[in-house]
């Protein structure tokens, strides 16, 4: 059975790259209430960016299926 939450941590994962050129090096789930394309997608992340690797608690809100807005907090 496919991983249902896999395309919303895609979608997390190209919108910090295309918005803030983040790559994703780990990204686990900490709560997830998307339903039906709209809802908050919290998850635990290490990113690098320029060189530099840190570790944040990111919150993304999803709108028709996309990520609209993200709030973050360095952990």
């Amino acid at each position: 059975m496919p991983d249902p939450e896999g395309p919303l941590v895609e979608a997390a994962k190209r919108y910090l790259k295309k918005q803030y050129g983040e790559d994703t090096i780990s990204m686990a789930v900490t709560a997830n209430s998307v339903e039906q394309g709209k809802g908050i997608l919290a998850v635990d992340c290490t990113v690098r960016f320029g060189g530099t690797t840190s570790d944040w608690s990111k919150k993304f809100t999803f709108a028709g299926g996309v990520v609209t807005t993200m709030s973050a907090r360095l952990r």
